[in-house]
């Protein structure tokens, strides 16, 4: 008799196939690009930095959503419950007020995404538009005092907005639509000084792409001698920034046009809304040598002006040049 031990058969979640079915699916390819022409077209101005939420620090998207779902949810609690229609409908005129605003923020975001990602959020945007428009005639039976209707509306309305809610989830962190993506570095690069190059090898103005354990960082010598390094994965989608343009002080991304400053890595311009994690420089001997400029305070910092102390004395008893940054 065998003892080989059978092999179980996984089983994956239908659903999730589904999912990634429709993220290679291309049958949606022109529309997502007639779409993203026209979202990209809009005269929003400085308002389109406003709405990817560059002033919060994370897309302004899901803050937005909180209003018309947390609406039309309370709105479903108090249709199960008799005489409360009145209310509930004061809610789902609430939801629809709040949807437009939602819809805007998001679609600004979804026109700076990945192909992969825009198929998904195609079909999410389909679910919630269809959710407001089974919303808007449930409001509609209600003020012509069809409650029954209305209620009956309201929950298909409310199934709607839920898969719609699914999708956005399968978006943000299946996808990583909205995340940080540079936040990983400050978590892998080890403490301390490291040498990238000679100091030759950076000319001045052009960007530079070196690593320090394997993250990818950008390096721009200054005309006048001075050094900045930033991490080099765009933190909006991991854009190749040593392939972006240098102006002002500023390097551009060249996929979705997010701008850092180079000093200190803050993002001047979306899409971005997370700034790149910087880096300390300095000339030893003829070459560059980069840390990572800690944010946290307590034990490192302390342990990082120690370095730099000791390491600052040594390089003026020893004759060599000054650090920048």
């Amino acid at each position: 008799m065998s003892t080989t031990p059978r092999r179980r058969r996984i089983r994956h979640n239908p659903l999730l196939r589904l999912l990634d079915r429709l993220e290679r699916e291309p049958v949606a390819d022109p529309v997502i690009d007639a779409v993203r022409r026209g979202v990209r077209s809009l005269p929003l101005g400085r308002g389109r930095d406003v709405l990817h939420g560059r002033w919060l620090g994370h897309p302004a998207h899901p803050l937005m959503v909180q209003v018309p779902i947390g609406s039309w949810l309370s709105a479903a609690v108090l249709d199960l419950r008799p005489g409360r229609s009145r209310e509930a409908g004061v809610l789902v005129g609430v939801g629809l007020a709040a949807a437009a605003p939602a819809a805007l923020t998001g679609a600004t975001d979804w026109a700076e995404l990945h192909r992969q990602q825009m198929r998904v959020g195609l079909v999410h945007a389909m679910a919630n538009t269809t959710a407001t428009g089974l919303y808007a005639a449930s409001f509609a039976c209600r003020i012509k005092g069809r409650a029954g209707l209305g209620r009956a509306y309201g929950f298909l309305g409310l199934a709607a907005v839920s898969v719609g809610g699914l999708l956005g989830g399968h978006l943000a962190y299946r996808q990583a639509s909205g995340a940080n993506h540079a936040e990983e570095v400050p978590h892998v690069v080890s403490k301390g000084w490291h040498r990238i190059g000679a100091v030759e090898e950076f000319p001045a103005g052009e960007p530079v792409r070196r690593s320090v354990d394997d993250v990818p960082i950008l390096v721009v010598r200054e005309p006048g001698g001075a050094l900045h390094a930033l991490s080099e994965r765009c933190s909006h989608l991991g854009g190749p920034l040593a392939e972006g343009t240098v102006v002002d002080g500023c390097v551009r991304c060249p996929w979705h046009g997010s701008g850092f400053r180079l000093s200190d890595g803050w993002n001047v311009r979306g899409p971005a809304t997370a700034p790149q994690p910087a880096f300390d420089t300095r000339i030893v001997d003829g070459h560059v040598e980069v840390r990572l400029r800690r944010q946290d305070r307590g034990e490192d910092d302390a342990n990082h002006d120690t370095d730099r102390t000791d390491t600052g004395r040594q390089r003026v008893e020893a004759g060599v040049d000054t650090a920048h940054g």
